[in-house]
Parts: structure tokens; C-alpha cells; sequence
């Protein structure tokens, strides 16, 4: 990261720049606006630096809840506002500081995760993400970590697990894949929380109608910008949402099959500049 600018909230529109198309980028984190080494390249921040001189606002949407994401926005300098924890919750980078928070209900949890259980005949393996700035990702016995570095606590006995207030729970199951075990949630669990795919191995279970959508839409009126003025890039089923919020969805190279078909627009991968891409294009028209 050394020698590259900062990633930048978008100021008042300069003096003889053209208008850009939109007014908001929404850019999911993994696998979208960050490379698979974890960093951010000189042309993506770039074409977001340009964007950003035509007035154009620049807003990270993650899955990751806060504690897994402060770090690396303050890593890539970017101070903006960040939706964090699938829109459980908004965040100032700048001012290190969570402004809005939703929890999940651990009695409906618990009961949603009895009866996914019970439909897939086996034990679900869990971690739990608690709620505040700094609250710990806490593993259960037998969860597979995802090997990118997050801190997490293993826990012997699940009961550690329920013992604060909770963001959302990550499930896995010893047979069933991603998107198996989610249909299997929803279709038993689906009237208690909100079942969604972030990542392999990351099957999360949310409060009912919470999305990035969601959360994207309260830092959005924070800076007084509407969804038509939005262009959002994402590349897991959990962009879903944000994709329908957003005037303008475009998914990465590779993305899920799920959030291709929804998409407005398909660029490049994280790993070969897709937003820089289209962002380059939009600044040249």
C-alpha cells in the first residue's frame, strides 16, 4: 500500500469536471473492491479519486460486522461511512465510530436454528458475531474458519455463544453445501430471521428483513443521496438486495450464479480492476 493514495469520500463537484452519472458508489469489500491479497490497486483507487473530485460519494457494504472490517478500511485510509455486518450496521471510518446497530433476537435464533437442524438431520457448526465496535467472533466446536487472517475466539462449550447480544450467526453443515443449506433454512426458518450466502463457507443467519440493502439505504439518506443516484458492485447472493436497491448493479467476473442473473452489468474480477473498469468508463463519457 505504500506510495497510494487513500480511497476518498466524494466532495462538492470541482470546477469544470462533467457530471457524473451517479452520485453514490456502493462497493461490496471480499472479492469485489479488494483484491485476494487483501489490497486495493492504484487504478481502482484512482478511478474512485476521480469520481470523488465530481462529487461522487464512495460507500463500503460489507457481510464483515465491524470488528472485521475497521482494520482494514483504516489499513486502506478510508474514512467514509461503511454499512458493516450484511446492514446490521453503519460505521464512520473516520471517526471510528458505529452509528446505527440492529441485533439479532437469540430466542428466535435459537428456535430457527432448532429447526433447520431438525430438516437437515445433522448439527449445525456455528460462530457468532456479537454486537459493538469491538465485539469478538466467537467460534463453536467444529466450525471451519476461512483462513483470511479474522480474529475469532473458539469456544468448547456453545452455550458462550448465546451469552451477549448478537449481529448474526455464521452456519455451516458437515454435509450440506452453501447454498443447500441455505434453501434448507429458508424454506423451514425463513418466517424468524433472514437466511443469506457472503462466502464459501459462510452461510449467515440475520434478524428477519435485514440486508445490505437495508443498511445501505440509511447511510445513503445520511448523505442525502437516493437509490437512483446509486451504482452498486458486488459479486456473492448477498448483494442481491443492494443490487435491487441500487439504480445500476454490476457483479464481477465469477460472481455467483445467483447475483449474475440480477445483474445490470457484469465487469472484470476484483483481481483484474472490474470497478476501475467501469468507473473509467463512466468518467470518460
Amino acid at each position: 500500500m505504500s506510495g497510494e493514495p487513500g480511497l476518498v469520500r466524494g466532495p462538492e463537484g470541482s470546477a469544470g469536471e462533467r457530471p457524473f452519472p451517479y452520485r453514490l458508489i456502493a462497493t461490496d469489500l471480499d472479492g469485489t473492491l479488494l483484491r485476494e491479497d487483501g489490497t486495493v490497486s492504484s487504478r481502482t483507487r484512482a478511478a474512485l479519486a476521480g469520481a470523488a473530485r465530481r462529487g461522487v460519494a464512495h460507500i463500503v457494504v460489507t457481510g464483515r460486522a465491524v470488528p472485521w472490517t475497521k482494520d482494514v478500511l483504516a489499513g486502506l485510509g478510508y474514512t467514509g461511512l461503511a454499512v458493516c455486518g450484511q446492514g446490521a450496521q453503519v460505521y464512520d471510518a473516520g471517526a471510528e465510530r458505529v452509528l446505527t446497530s440492529v441485533t439479532l433476537d437469540r430466542q428466535l435464533a435459537r428456535l430457527a436454528v432448532s429447526k433447520i437442524e431438525a430438516e437437515t438431520g445433522d448439527a449445525l457448526l456455528i460462530a457468532a458475531s456479537q454486537g459493538g465496535a469491538d465485539g469478538d467472533v466467537l467460534v463453536g466446536p467444529g466450525y471451519r474458519e476461512q483462513g483470511k487472517g479474522l480474529p475469532a475466539v473458539r469456544c468448547a462449550d456453545m452455550e458462550e455463544l448465546w451469552a451477549a447480544p448478537l449481529n448474526k450467526l455464521y452456519l455451516q453443515h458437515p454435509r450440506l453445501s452453501d447454498d443447500a443449506l441455505a434453501k434448507a433454512a429458508r424454506e423451514v426458518a425463513g418466517d424468524l430471521v433472514s437466511i443469506t450466502v457472503s462466502g464459501e463457507d459462510l452461510v449467515e443467519m440475520l434478524p428477519l428483513g435485514l440486508s445490505k440493502a437495508k443498511g445501505l439505504a440509511i447511510a445513503a439518506r445520511r448523505l442525502g443521496v437516493s437509490a437512483r443516484e446509486t451504482i452498486a458492485f458486488g459479486d456473492m447472493p448477498n448483494d442481491v438486495p443492494m443490487f435491487g436497491w441500487a439504480a445500476h448493479g454490476v457483479a464481477m467476473a465469477g460472481a455467483h450464479p445467483e447475483l449474475l442473473a440480477v445483474a445490470d452489468e457484469i465487469t472484470a474480477s476484483n483481481d483484474a480492476d472490474g470497478i476501475a473498469v467501469v468507473l473509467e468508463r463512466l468518467l470518460a463519457q
